[in-house]
């Protein structure tokens, strides 16, 4: 599965005027409010066709790292300090998921495609996204996440733990009992909850200076750096497998880094199958039709990314292995069906969750 900021928007806070998952201009807002007024205004003088490139906040950063490569002087340093806030603005901003947060979709998700045999691979989650939607998701439906951090605390990072797994040991049984209900978690941008310490990564709760790859272009270079190197390894090398299917949703194939080696496994790997679920197929005058069917001669919503156009013109001439859906994320759970029934212990630990209180004893 791979998934994108459009995966996030499902998120939601009831609590009055509480954090939403943020869009582009979300994150100009934010960066334009912490930085004041007058020194964005000065910083967007000072940037060559800055007044052209919208809130688009990661054309502007782009711009901004760009200048400070180019000049020494006085102005470059007040968009270095720039650089500094509108980092530590989005930081907070895409903070905003919590215990009370509803993130339905992305449980129904995990459930519907991490419950598998254990005899078989476990799922592999890719997301660009820095939030936590999928770990606190996760934690709801009492799955095991294995996403490179050990088990001792503070959790370190390390590559190796991506080849860990957990088993039941019981002294009736030679061998090991993998257990039900684990994924593999891939955050190929980073994660809020990470900070660098020394020359380790830990996880850290409200950390100040969070360790992710911000939005500009400079992100194609920074992809390719410890720790996110293992991850984007990982990815490619799920591509190349044969008999495997790639989920997307939520994300918009305007990163290369990423979307460019999902085109070279559709080329090369003749048995993946690749699944769209995307608003970008359909525009509105055509959604408001009714007719909710993907024509193959309509086009693609304006100002949206060419792959998307790519991947109807390959089932337009019969690939098969490619199926494109209409839809958001959380249209995407439903859609999903449910493959595999809950065990027995699962129902049990449902019933006794239920019996102590926690919950309301519905099987999930």
């Amino acid at each position: 599965v791979l998934t994108g900021a459009g995966a996030s928007f499902c998120a939601r806070n009831t609590a009055q005027n509480a954090l939403t998952a943020p869009g582009m201009g979300d994150l100009w807002d934010a960066v334009k409010t912490a930085a004041t007024d007058d020194t964005f205004q000065e910083v967007i003088k000072l940037i060559p066709k800055a007044k052209d490139i919208g809130k688009n906040i990661e054309k502007l950063l782009t711009q901004c790292k760009i200048y400070v490569e180019l000049f020494d002087n006085a102005q470059s340093a007040k968009i270095t300090n720039f650089i500094g806030t509108a980092e530590e603005a989005i930081s907070k901003r895409v903070s905003f998921v919590n215990k009370d947060t509803d993130l339905k979709a992305h449980g129904t998700i995990i459930r519907k495609i991490a419950r598998r045999g254990v005899r078989k691979p476990r799922a592999r989650f890719f997301t660009t996204n820095y939030d936590l939607c999928f770990e606190y998701a996760a934690r709801t439906q009492r799955f095991s996440i294995i996403d490179g951090f050990s088990h001792s605390m503070p959790q370190i990072y390390d590559r190796g733990h991506f080849s860990h797994d957990i088993v039941r040991r019981e002294n009736a049984k030679e061998g090991p009992d993998y257990i039900e209900n684990v994924f593999h978690l891939y955050k190929l941008h980073g994660s809020i909850d990470w900070k660098r310490s020394g020359a380790d990564i830990v996880r850290t709760e409200g950390s100040e200076t969070p360790l992710l790859i911000f939005p500009r272009d400079s992100k194609y270079q920074e992809a390719f750096e410890p720790p996110y190197l293992d991850m984007m390894g990982a990815f490619q090398s799920s591509l190349r497998e044969p008999d495997t299917a790639l989920i997307v949703s939520g994300f918009g194939f305007n990163d290369d880094h990423l979307s460019k080696p999902v085109m070279a496994a559709l080329e090369a790997n003749m048995s993946l199958k690749l699944i769209v679920c995307d608003v970008a197929f359909l525009r509105d005058d055509v959604l408001e039709k009714g007719d909710h069917t993907i024509a193959g001669e309509s086009p693609v919503r304006e100002h949206i990314g060419d792959y998307f156009e790519r991947f109807k013109n390959l089932a337009r001439i019969g690939d098969q292995r490619i199926t494109l859906l209409s839809g958001r994320f959380e249209d995407l759970a439903l859609a999903i069906p449910d493959l595999v029934a809950q065990t027995e212990r699962e129902r049990h630990l449902d019933r006794m969750q239920a019996a102590r209180g926690f919950g309301d004893g519905v099987q999930s």
